[in-house]
């Protein structure tokens, strides 16, 4: 019998997809947003998009997130493949921050999914979100105006942030391990290392990793480059070797979970997270006002 070389995503969830996925109100986003005028403001041209990034689809999508479409069906798909319920996982990592933070930073921030939830439970903290793709920054930036929350947006590499050392109380991210070679992750959690003042938390929410080394078919369902690498390794460890203190992981629900880590105190003993400098890129962080 001759097997079909769609991907099992084409195959078995988009005509499920295409039921449930309002397809008019899709576009009439796409039309509602002047692309050509958002898209500058949420370009920094100074970043340097890394191969990884540019040179694979992720999701199947072509040119993977650097891509409009990607971004306005983004949460219309999301929301059905994060069981029991998308909200309830992301505020499974939103829920596990301690204390009262001044400074948080959401790294591969995408449409604000979970941006918009930490500005929410935080309201007097400061939440900046981070992302590679201006296009997701675009919607993230959409979506925290309509909810009237004061966020900012900030296009950048969550690997090298140029953000200041020190600087935030959480730094957390979201789905982002699983679309990144592991030896990338493991670099974005030395510079979220750098980032956190003493004492700070850093948060990881994505894929259980062992259940996807259980049922590798799951892997095989979404066109994800690196989510096989991502399975065989282990984010405790990497938090570890990036120097977090009081690591652990605990399943959210049986596909995901949160991963947890602190900076040590001691380390320096010196600093209290500090505001960062202004850029001289003009489009380097653009904030998402309340109308």
């Amino acid at each position: 019998m001759a097997t079909s070389s769609k991907p099992l995503f084409d195959q078995f969830l988009m005509p499920i997809f295409e039921r449930l996925i309002d397809r008019e109100a899709i576009l009439r986003l796409r039309q509602r947003i002047d692309w050509d005028t958002e898209l500058p403001r949420f370009t920094n041209p100074q970043v340097a998009y890394p191969d990884y990034y540019t040179a694979h689809n992720f999701h199947g999508v072509k040119n993977g997130y650097l891509n409009i479409d990607a971004a306005i069906t983004y949460d219309p798909i999301t929301q059905y493949v994060l069981p029991p319920g998308e909200t309830w996982v992301r505020e499974s990592l939103v829920k596990a921050i301690q204390g009262q933070p001044r400074r948080i930073l959401d790294l591969g921030c995408g449409t604000g999914s979970t941006t918009l939830p930490l500005k929410r439970r935080f309201p007097q903290a400061e939440v900046i979100g981070l992302d590679l793709s201006p296009q997701m920054l675009v919607m993230a930036a959409d979506k925290a105006k309509a909810a009237q929350l004061d966020i900012t947006f900030r296009h950048g590499n969550a690997a090298e942030t140029g953000l200041p050392e020190a600087s935030f109380d959480v730094v957390c991210m979201t789905l982002l391990f699983h679309e990144t070679p592991p030896d990338v992750a493991k670099t974005i959690l030395k510079e979220s290392f750098r980032l956190l003042g003493p004492g700070g938390q850093v948060l990881i929410l994505d894929g259980n990793q062992r259940t996807l080394r259980a049922t590798d078919w799951l892997n095989q369902i979404f066109e994800e480059p690196f989510i096989r690498d991502y399975a065989q390794g282990n984010v405790e460890a990497w938090l570890g070797w990036a120097g977090f203190e009081t690591v652990r992981s605990e399943d959210v629900f049986w596909l995901n979970q949160l991963s947890y880590g602190r900076k040590p105190i001691s380390y320096p003993a010196n600093a209290a997270p500090s505001p960062p400098t202004q850029t001289e890129n003009p489009y380097a962080e653009t904030s998402a006002q309340p109308a």
